[in-house]
This record gives C-alpha cells, structure tokens and sequence, in this order.
C-alpha cells in the first residue's frame, strides 16, 4: 500500500466494535481530500413537488459578501408528511449519505448525483468547511486544541474548490440537503481530537465551518461564480463528526443552534430512533455481514476494514467478491427493515476509489435494488435526514413509541393493522423523547 493510502487510512481512525464480536472492527471513517461532492438528485421519494424542468428561476437574495442567497423554498422536496393512521403500515425510509462532499476531479459526485436524479432520490452530503477555503488562507481556521491552519484532511486546490462550490449548488437546487462534517477531521485519542473538544469547542468549529460556507467569496476573491443558492444558517439542520466522535459534547450545542439531528453515533441497531438531548439521533447501523458472524456498520469505510484492513489497494483478486458482499450487506439491511420492523436504514459513504472503487459499484448496487422496490410501487422512500426528521416530527408520540417496542428484524404481532390499531390518540408530547 502506498504512503498516501496509509496516511487516507490513519486519519480516519478507528472507532468502536461491530455488533457482538471484537473481531467485527467497526471502524468508522469520514470525509478526506478525496471526497468528491458535485451535482445532487432531485428529491425524496413520494415525491410529489417536483417542479417541471422550464419552471422559471427564484430572484436571488444575496447575504452577506454574496457567496450565500436567499432563493425561497427549496425546489424538489417531497409532499408535507402526514401522520400515520391507526393501523398504517409505516414506509420504508433509506437516506443516503456522503461524508466530506468535496469535488476533486474522480467523477464519483455527479455519478451519484445523476443516479439520485434518474431515480427521484434525495440525500445528505455532509460538507467540510476547509473544502471551500483556499490553502493560502488556512491560517482562518483556528481548530481547537490544535495549531492554527491544522487539518488533518489537508486543503483542496483552487480548481477543486470551484468544483466543490458548483457541485454543492447543483445538490440543493436538485432537492439534496447540506450538512456538516465540520473542518479539520482531527480523530484518535490525542488532545486535539474531536473526542476531548468541550460545547464551546464545538460551538467554534460550527461557527468556522458556517463562515468557510458564507464567506468564501471574501476568502477566495472570485467574483466569476454564482452564489449558492441557500442561506446555510436555515439550511444547517445536521451533521456528523469525524470518526463518529465527540458526539456527547456536541449535542448540547447542537440543540441550542435548533438543530434537528445528529448522524453521529457508531454502533447503532436497526430500530426505531429517539431523540438524545432533544435532537434525533440518526446513527450508522449494524447490518448483516455476508459470510460472517458478526454485523458491520452501515459504511463504506467499516466494509473496507473488516475485508483489507488497513489497506486501500489491496490485491485485485479479492475485490470482486468484497464488492458483492458489501452490496448484499447494504441490500440485506434493507431487506431485514423493509420485511419486518420497517425501521429506517442510514447508509454512509465516502467518494473514494478504495480497493478498485469497490465500495461505489457496491453502493450504487444497493441504491438500484432499493430504488427498484419504490418504483415497483412499494412505500419505499430515498430521502435526506432533514426530509426523515421532518416525517419524524410530525407522527403521534404513542406511534413512534410503540414502533420502537419492535427489536431489529421483528414483525409486528398480527400484522401492521393489528399491530398500530390503537395509536389514534392526539398527539400531546415531545414524538422522540425517551421515557
């Protein structure tokens, strides 16, 4: 393996075990230089505001210095959810997601994006703040516990942000959600990890990841490009830290700047989620591991290191059957949620050529399988976190509640009409809250 490979490999980190067995090395990596982020899909599936494609343009509002506007509401977002009726059988929501969303020339943004789109599909692409600052002004970024400029993900090229700047137009106005993943990636157990960072901390990387998003017309000095099309204040409802770190420290100060959801947590299990701390905890999920005893994390990342190791060019011979057990990892968690407990399924992935690409031809796999059920006409829906969390708010306490009585891969005793038949009561508190 070469030297860039290991140097891609030890930032990541590692993190937490898989479901029931050490030897399961639930790893959990997060955006590098390689991401790619470019054009997004159009929304969510059940989608039913789609605007035709001649609909004329929203007038821009420009903020700021002009490198963020207000342009409405953002085009391509599902119908409004409705609550379930009593004895509704729930749909079955997949989100997507991309960690890092930065444009470096491999092509892998806009082939997901163009995929999302032929399908009627929205996800979340978790953008680094450093991805739209230029190295020669690192020395803005002041990341906690670290020295001035520190990034552990290094800093695009010119070129590369523009390219990142028209790829993250290109997703909100196609109905995809823009997240955080914050800026430096500073994971391990060091003293500038992102594990050891106080509320405060994290209230500085916010601030300076939001600034990199709304100022970078004053960093760079390009006045040749458009605006993004969104104000990133309204628009940052969520994230996800590097590494699936600092998640306890973060959520306070994720609540108080009124944020919906966290995509943090390792190691979670295909059930219904609660909210931790007031905000929706979303978490990578263990899933079936084909031809092996344990579960992995719904990731690209977790597949690769339980299959190479520490390795992302590993002989070619291995990869045609790693990439067909990580499709069938992601195809059979959709297939164990969508067959009984309905819950949701959370993938995460990288744009990353690892191991051949392995791990995109896999992803796209799954997505064609899943995006096959929706267009056989099943409730199958493709959508952001911000889009769930939204569906999320709106059900009766007592429905989530009793979904969330259900174990991973357990059917609903009697059926689903039997099974919710009694949860018509008027919603009265908090639909997330733990007891």
């Amino acid at each position: 393996m070469n030297g860039d490979a290991m140097r891609t490999l030890t930032r990541r980190g590692a993190l937490g075990l898989g479901a029931g067995a050490a030897a399961a090395v639930g790893l959990a990596g997060c955006g590098t230089l390689t991401s790619s982020d470019g054009p997004t899909p159009t929304g969510g599936s059940g989608n039913d505001g789609n605007k035709p494609s001649g609909s004329p343009k929203p007038t821009a509002r420009p903020l700021g210095d002009g490198s963020t506007s207000f342009t409405g509401k953002q085009p391509h977002q599902p119908a409004k959810p409705e609550p379930l009726e009593p004895g509704q059988t729930p749909p079955q929501f997949v989100v997507f997601s991309w960690d890092g969303a930065g444009e470096v020339g491999n092509g892998l943004f806009p082939r997901f994006l163009d995929l999302a789109k032929e399908h009627g599909a929205a996800m979340t692409f978790f953008l680094s703040g450093l991805y739209l600052l230029p190295e020669s002004k690192k020395r803005l970024y002041d990341p906690p516990n670290n020295p001035r400029g520190a990034s552990d993900i290094g800093y695009l090229t010119d070129a590369h942000i523009k390219d990142t700047l028209n790829g993250v137009r290109r997703a909100w106005l196609e109905g995809h959600e823009i997240g955080t993943h914050f800026n430096g990636h500073f994971c391990g157990e060091a003293y500038g990890s992102v594990a050891h960072w106080t509320p405060q901390q994290w209230r500085s990387e916010i601030d300076q990841a939001k600034s990199f998003v709304k100022e970078w017309r004053t960093n760079t000095g390009w006045t040749d490009l458009p605006a993004l099309p969104f104000d990133y204040d309204k628009e940052l409802v969520g994230g996800r830290t590097p590494c699936l770190l600092g998640q306890n420290n973060l959520l306070p100060t994720a609540r108080e700047l009124g944020w919906r959801y966290d995509a943090s947590s390792p190691g979670g299990r295909q059930v219904w989620p609660r909210k931790q701390q007031g905000i929706w905890d979303l978490p990578l999920q263990q899933i079936p591991f084909p031809g092996r005893s344990f579960e992995v994390l719904s990731m690209d990342y977790n597949m690769l290191a339980n299959q190479s190791i520490n390795s992302t060019n590993a002989p070619a011979y291995n990869h045609p059957r790693w990439r067909q057990q990580s499709a069938q990892a992601y195809i059979q968690g959709f297939k164990r949620a969508y067959e009984t407990n309905r819950a949701p399924l959370f993938v995460g992935n990288h744009f990353e050529q690892w191991n051949g690409g392995i791990y995109m031809d896999a992803v796209e796999e799954a997505f064609k399988h899943i995006a096959r059920e929706k267009e056989k006409g099943e409730d199958v829906r493709l959508v952001s976190f911000r889009q769930f969390a939204d569906w999320l708010d709106v059900q009766k306490p007592e429905v989530l509640a009793k979904l969330r009585t259900l174990e991973v891969g357990q059917q609903p005793v009697g059926g689903w009409k039997e099974f919710l038949k009694d949860t018509g009561a008027t919603a009265s508190q908090d639909p997330g809250q733990a007891a």
